[in-house]
């Protein structure tokens, strides 16, 4: 299987973003595949920014605090993104919203007001849009109406636009006003994502493992969310119980993560691999993720999926070339 997202868009827009909370780079791959040239990166997590300068070698990656960053320098990019952190809105932890210190928003409507950028959008869990951030959301939705932007958001489901797992995720898309007509929230594709057995049967087979062909039959709907989990836990694995049941309902041991494919006479459920991961969540083959195998597996699991990130940045790319095409006919 050739699974790759080449360096540069098949139709390049010459359209600039800045990316905060870039993790290892799901969002970053998106966004560029979709014509967007980033003017920088930035990330707090020394594993991740290893694993994107190590990619991207040509990429700006600032390591560093968000607090820390002046949006100002890059003033008019197009679009301003992110993935803010998760934590504070997700059913996971104590859903603190505003009061938990690593809330980001406030941070990122900074850089709104600094960059003033053509659009914005950022990602999040579902949980942001529990009835307990009703208040928060709004307050949000007004501050960036204040500057001059629409603002909508949805829940996406990864896996309506090809990834092999369900993975809901809130993006609020703010678009400045005289340009926000000409944007269209993306549509789900026509067709299912391929089941984890047809996704992974390859990797499965890589030490000529006797069983794969049989456990991919048994491996037949696509996976539940992959969590990337917290720095302050213990290893990598799977998730809760409720997600370690339903892996092992695909013939999975979700209680840890392997470091090679099951060998040719293994017996029993296989663990999935970091690169089998990355395939899940949508990364292709070609990405690697620097560090040991829990940085590396963490990297993976809290990561947006490209290609639900190249969806939506191919609609606002839609929205602002619309907007440049209409003024050079009139």
């Amino acid at each position: 299987m050739n699974r790759t997202i080449s360096q540069k868009a098949k139709n390049v827009s010459n359209l600039s973003c800045i990316e905060i909370c870039a993790g290892a780079g799901g969002q970053a791959l998106g966004l560029e595949n979709a014509g967007f040239d980033a003017q920088a990166l930035v990330e707090i997590d020394g594993h991740c920014c290893g694993t994107l300068r190590y990619n991207r070698p040509n990429w700006n990656v600032i390591e560093d605090d968000v607090k820390n960053f002046s949006g100002k320098p890059f003033e008019g990019v197009d679009l301003l993104a992110g993935g803010v952190p998760c934590p504070p809105f997700s059913k996971a932890g104590k859903q603190l919203g505003k009061n938990d210190e690593r809330d980001l928003f406030p941070e990122a409507l900074r850089l709104v007001d600094e960059i003033r950028p053509n659009a914005v959008m950022l990602e999040n869990v579902r949980g942001f849009l529990d009835a307990v951030f009703e208040d928060y959301r709004l307050k949000l939705k007004r501050k960036l109406q204040r500057m001059g932007y629409v603002v909508d958001w949805r829940l996406l489901n990864a896996s309506d636009f090809g990834v092999s797992q369900l993975r809901p995720r809130v993006v609020i898309v703010a678009i400045k006003k005289e340009l926000a007509e000409h944007f269209q929230w993306c549509s789900p594709l026509d067709h299912n994502p391929p089941s984890v057995g047809e996704l992974l049967l390859d990797k499965m087979k890589e030490n000529k493992w006797r069983g794969a062909n049989k456990w991919a039959k048994q491996a037949d709907d696509i996976a539940p969310t992959i969590v990337g989990g917290s720095k302050k836990h213990g290893g990598p694995d799977l998730g809760p119980t409720r997600a370690k049941l339903a892996w092992a309902s695909l013939g999975v041991n979700g209680m840890t993560i392997a470091d090679e494919a099951p060998q040719r006479d293994f017996v029993g459920m296989p663990r999935l691999t970091v690169e089998m991961v990355a395939r899940i969540q949508g990364f292709p083959d070609d990405w690697k993720f620097l560090g040991r195998k829990t940085p590396a597996y963490r990297q993976v699991g809290n990561a947006f999926p490209p290609p639900v990130a190249e969806a939506l940045a191919k609609q606002i790319q839609n929205c602002l070339t619309a907007k440049k095409i209409f003024s050079v006919a009139v």
